[in-house]
């Protein structure tokens, strides 16, 4: 058995430690030739979530519930699953999966890539509103939408085990059409606004793009708006326009979001965790996160865990 897990995470997942928390990455040459999509078993994945119930992915994925009840976790939220539920989650988004679950079903998981060399919209997935930074939830039901789901599905899984060949192109399209209808369906059950209304400027996209790759380097507002070579005021505009929030304050909730994960997900101390988000030093961001909060750090920590 030991040695079964063993081969497991070197052929497929390839784990990199960030301290406590596992990250799983698309095993690429699975069937040979790249390929950055695939179907997988929730009995499969079930072997290795057991050992590592809390991880991350640098993957999208989709799973799609067939059997069972049970409760998972994305970034903070908890959810009781059952059959015909569908849960999204998005690379780098903590994972936590009950402990002896005993749900069944498949994960459809693909790399960004595998679309963005097809798309002409870089923004594509995020437009999608399960995807999108200002999504309300990470699971809908697939209700009336189920024998399309699993017709679809069906037809990824015989693409990918084609014997000669597997054909990206029909994969794209059979993976485009599933997108489709489940940001239909996950519109119409959140009541989500048009994400294409909501995100429509090309500054706010491009400012969300980059607060993801440089918010744990880049704390100042200023920074993004030269980027976008835009002022600082038009920027914020811009984006409490679109979303509701300024730029600032976007900001600042993506940094609080990623020291809050960092404090229930890890063993990192308060300097060291205010040392990975950039902080000029601890005290700083000890106030920076007791402003926002109403607590301090090791406060949230605490009262996390009880």
């Amino acid at each position: 058995m030991i040695l079964f897990l063993i081969r497991y995470f070197k052929l497929y997942a390839g784990i990199l430690m960030m301290k406590s928390i596992p990250r799983y990455d698309f095993y690429k040459t699975k069937y040979g030739e790249e390929l950055l999509i695939d179907v997988v078993s929730l009995n499969y994945i079930k072997k290795y979530v057991e050992i590592h119930p809390v991880h991350t992915l640098s993957y999208f994925d989709i799973t799609f519930i067939e059997e069972g009840t049970g409760c998972v976790s994305i970034d903070h939220k908890k959810y009781a699953v059952r059959p015909g539920d569908v849960i999204f989650s998005i690379p780098g988004a903590i994972r936590v999966w009950e402990e002896n679950h005993q749900l069944n079903g498949y994960a459809l998981i693909f790399e960004e890539e595998f679309l963005l060399s097809f798309f002409n919209d870089p923004l594509f997935l995020q437009h999608l509103a399960f995807f999108s930074p200002q999504k309300i939830s990470d699971k809908i039901n697939t209700g009336t939408l189920q024998t399309r789901i699993d017709y679809l599905l069906r037809n990824i899984i015989a693409e990918i085990n084609h014997d000669t060949s597997k054909d990206k192109h029909l994969l794209r399209a059979l993976l485009y059409e599933m997108l489709i209808l489940l940001n239909r369906e996950y519109k119409e059950q959140n009541k989500f606004a048009d994400t294409s209304e909501r995100m429509s400027n090309r500054h706010v996209d491009a400012f969300i793009s980059l607060v993801n790759k440089y918010y744990n380097r880049n704390h100042d507002t200023r920074y993004y708006a030269d980027k976008l070579c835009i002022t600082p005021n038009y920027l914020n505009e811009v984006v409490k326009k679109s979303i509701g929030i300024n730029a600032k304050l976007y900001l600042q909730n993506r940094i609080l979001s990623e020291a809050k994960r960092m404090l229930v997900y890890t063993h990192l101390t308060v300097s060291e965790i205010a040392e990975q988000l950039n902080f000029d030093n601890t005290s700083y961001f000890i106030r920076f996160f007791r402003k926002h909060t109403g607590v301090t750090p090791l406060q949230y920590r605490e009262n996390t865990k009880h």
